[in-house]
């Protein structure tokens, strides 16, 4: 079991200069702390308009600054957002590209098509068409990077012979991801042999048949790009503290800060229904159904909020599902105080990381001496 970070940068208002640059700050200080103790990635997504939810507009940007303060944490670049009004095809490959070679190698590269209305809407895309451009850009992009030259003449880009530069450091190139809401999604993923990024948080039991299914059909996978990347990561909250009771209600001001803050990314969707938009992603499953059974009014069981032990116990039953990672969101609008969210990482990282791996558990002593 392996344990990252992922980050929406949400932010609270008033929009400040100084409130802004607070957030971007206070997320690289607890990158920085995570590559000491042995933690090894870092997500941060890409969204666009939504205020206080997610002013990660530009995650290459935040990956870069995190790059050269780092040193071993990988770099999960974007979710790179694969829709033609928003993003070129090649500058995702060139960005992603650029990334892997400052930070020697550590790009992660993750692919979407974003999952609201008020940025598809914002960039006049066409709602129907985003799988379809999203399956041709995961296809061309793995070619940009390791054919000297390239063309390509498809539906949603055409480019004439070019050498895109410059290529990455990995060889033959950094694995390739799918971001996972709706159902589904983890079997495209397996089909094209990319790992599977699951962002609809649920009870651990409510994902195994999930996780089974991808694992049963990566088996035939036709890799889109020059392997196959079987790995599943589920995003996450966590919050750890010696008072397990604190801990819990620190996690759930985060929840209810987040699904508040999301609550604009549904009543869009609900004002303009879409087909293939089914999911609503991280949120869904955050929100209770009032009018639901009474055990199913509680938060899901997966979450990460309690002492060490509860962490251990609740990690492990991730591991027996079949997760082999779990990034986890520690921030919600800067709800948390910096040095309660550091102190819940060294903490993690000292009495519960050990359990699930010899690395990490020489790097979380080492940070702790």
């Amino acid at each position: 079991m392996k344990f990252g970070l992922i980050y929406e940068l949400s932010t609270p208002r008033p929009f400040t200069r100084e409130t802004q640059k607070a957030v971007f700050e206070h997320a690289i200080e607890q990158v920085v702390v995570a590559d000491e103790l042995g933690f090894s990635s870092v997500w941060c997504v890409e969204h666009h308009f939504l205020e206080e939810y997610s002013h990660a507009s530009c995650p290459d940007m935040f990956l870069a600054a995190v790059a050269r303060e780092t040193k071993r944490i990988r770099l999960g670049f974007g979710i790179a957002t694969c829709v033609p009004a928003m993003h070129h095809p090649i500058r995702l490959a060139e960005k992603a590209a650029f990334l892997d070679i400052l930070s020697g190698g550590r790009v992660e590269f993750g692919t979407g098509r974003t999952s609201t209305w008020n940025e598809l809407g914002g960039f006049n895309a066409c709602v129907d068409d985003t799988k379809r451009s999203w399956d041709e850009y995961c296809r061309v992009i793995p070619q940009m990077w390791q054919q000297e030259r390239y063309g390509y003449e498809g539906s949603f880009h055409t480019m004439p012979e070019r050498n895109v530069l410059p290529k990455p450091w990995q060889e033959p190139h950094p694995p390739l991801w799918v971001a996972v809401t709706g159902h589904g999604t983890e079997l495209d993923a397996a089909d094209r042999g990319m790992g599977a990024l699951i962002l609809s948080i649920a009870d651990v039991e409510r994902n195994i048949p999930r996780f089974e299914a991808y694992r049963e059909r990566v088996k035939k996978a036709e890799p889109v790009g020059a392997f196959v990347n079987d790995q599943i990561a589920v995003a996450n909250w966590m919050f750890c503290h010696r008072d397990g009771q604190y801990a819990r209600q620190r996690g759930e001001e985060m929840v209810a800060t987040f699904g508040y803050m999301a609550g604009q990314t549904v009543e869009i969707s609900e004002a303009y229904p879409a087909s293939n938009y089914t999911a609503i992603g991280l949120l869904g499953t955050l929100r209770p159904d009032p009018h639901a059974p009474g055990e199913q009014k509680l938060p899901p069981s997966g979450l990460c909020f309690g002492d060490p032990a509860t962490l251990v116990d609740t990690v492990r039953r991730w591991e027996a599902a079949g997760a082999d990672h779990l990034v986890f969101m520690i921030q919600a609008r800067e709800t948390v105080p910096q040095q309660e969210v550091l102190d819940s990482l060294r903490l993690f990282a000292r009495e519960v990381m050990p359990q699930f791996g010899a690395q990490a558990s020489r790097r979380a002593a080492g940070a702790a001496r």
